[in-house]
């Protein structure tokens, strides 16, 4: 994976988008005017480029740019929303963020509401772009083209080389979006789902958070906790890890999923296309990516690299449902033709068919860096990248992003580290014991800090267990839709 594909997890936006859907323009437009009031009704319309029979309607939200100036600067966070099946039952709201930090939720519901028709019949399904991404003041940095090189490059974990790149990077997100990085952390964005929350007439907030949706629908718990209705985290994001420790985490955590997807390959199929075993099919994919770094392939008018390439690996690992997909794309690639490899990179990095980028691989470091005050240095990054080689060589080089917030343009805080929800409802935190990118014990650890949480697991791979599991899915379909909590500690 590119050492500048950031670190965090993508959660909803792999999990309920595997099928590799584009994303569909909604309509809502980027509003940004002074003086709107904090309690504008919304007008909710029908979205642009969506069918009318689709039932889903787009509005736009005015919030403060700055919450210590209320009054001021406005900027327009874009809504959806698909209105529940049987009015009769409703029981509200439920807003969903599907992780990131930086994924548009505008985009992942249009895609994926279908996933969450259990919960769609007694409950409006609502989501939202969170400020800085796409629709909602975007943050943007390079252009296209600049993108296309930037994520192909190869890592050299030269730290002097590899500080001029993130300073290159850092700098265009300043001069592009320097109005909006001071204020786009999780904290901002937990005040902006409560203006929702009221917006859409709710008294409490119903919320179903995946990935980095955890850790905002925690700190939304912590400044909100009588605000919350019934809130479930699925694939739970620990705040209080610091980033390096949080960069090492992951990429072991992809080696595991690498090593159980090889397992899988090895043992399940009649032949699998890489080898007899485990160790011939890591070899196999090792020298492939060995061949891509020496002699990248061209693909039309570009070249996949072994950074591509790597990428496009761990896009598959997040969900066991791409297994075979991953298995087909390398099978390709080592016939010398690596489209496959290519479509799934795309797709991690938010690249859409036309060559413009989402603003994901924006928006996300920009996060990122406004939610913590530490600054681990290029060459911090590079040392604990180049530990990690021997034991995860595929994975080792995205540890080097953790140090892109030591040349981050505008300072970071720290208050959404700190999680408490005393007073608020339970809280229903999940996680998975072969999770990739929020690794298991990440889930117990939320659930503590929140205070107020009970802990379901799965036994199981991918990132995200909603959808996985008949067992899990029970579990939050009923709580969520009447209110009865689950047994804490159930595992399924």
């Amino acid at each position: 994976m590119s050492r500048r594909l950031w670190r965090a997890a993508l959660a909803g936006i792999v999990g309920f988008c595997a099928a590799g859907l584009g994303a569909t323009g909604c309509g809502s437009k980027e509003v940004a005017t002074a003086g709107a009031t904090r309690l504008d009704p919304l007008a909710w319309t029908q979205c642009e480029q969506v069918s009318t029979s689709s039932g889903f309607e787009c509005a736009t939200m005015n919030v403060p740019l700055d919450y210590a100036k209320p009054d001021g600067e406005q900027i327009g966070i874009a809504l959806l929303r698909l209105k529940a099946t049987d009015p009769g039952s409703r029981l509200g709201s439920l807003v969903f963020n599907f992780g990131g930090p930086g994924g548009s939720g505008v985009t992942t519901l249009l895609n994926a509401a279908s996933a969450f028709s259990a919960l769609g019949r007694r409950y409006d399904l609502v989501s939202f772009d969170p400020r800085g991404v796409d629709r909602s003041s975007g943050v943007k940095c390079l252009d296209d083209r600049r993108m296309d090189q930037w994520l192909a490059e190869e890592p050299n974990l030269n730290a002097e080389k590899e500080r001029d790149l993130d300073v290159e990077f850092a700098n265009a997100c300043y001069q592009r979006s320097g109005k909006v990085l001071p204020y786009i952390g999780t904290v901002n964005a937990a005040r902006d789902m409560d203006m929702l929350r009221t917006a859409l007439g709710d008294s409490r907030l119903n919320y179903f958070g995946f990935s980095y949706g955890t850790h905002l629908g925690a700190v939304y718990a912590t400044l909100f906790p009588r605000n919350v209705g019934r809130m479930v985290l699925d694939s739970a994001l620990d705040p209080s890890v610091n980033m390096l420790e949080m960069s090492k985490t992951q990429a072991l955590g992809f080696q595991l999923a690498y090593e159980d997807y090889l397992a899988d390959c090895t043992k399940t199929r009649q032949s699998c296309p890489l080898g007899a075993d485990k160790a011939a099919a890591n070899g196999a994919v090792l020298a492939l990516l060995d061949d891509l770094g020496n002699r990248p392939v061209k693909v039309g008018d570009r070249e996949v690299t072994a950074t591509l390439a790597r990428t496009g690996i761990t896009q598959a690992l997040y969900s066991r449902l791409t297994w075979p997909l991953l298995t087909d794309a390398l099978t390709d690639a080592r016939k010398g033709d690596p489209v496959g490899l290519l479509a799934l990179a795309d797709q991690y990095a938010g690249r859409q068919p036309n060559g413009t980028y989402s603003t994901l691989q924006s928006s996300l470091p920009a996060i990122l860096c406004a939610d913590t005050t530490e600054r681990p240095t290029v060459g911090q990054a590079n040392v604990l990248a180049r530990q990690l080689l021997k034991p995860t060589p595929i994975f080792a080089a995205t540890a080097a992003s953790a140090g892109m917030c030591s040349v981050w343009r505008t300072p970071g805080e720290d208050t959404n580290k700190h999680i408490n929800a005393t007073g608020s409802n339970p809280i229903v935190v999940v996680g998975v014991t072969h999770d990739p990118a929020t690794p298991y014990q990440w889930a117990p650890r939320l659930a503590d800090q929140l205070r107020t949480a009970v802990l379901l697991t799965l036994n199981g791979e991918g990132h995200g267990a909603y959808g996985q599991s008949p067992c899990i899915d029970t579990a939050v379909n009923t709580y969520l839709n009447d209110g009865k909590v689950p047994a804490n500690g159930l595992t399924c």
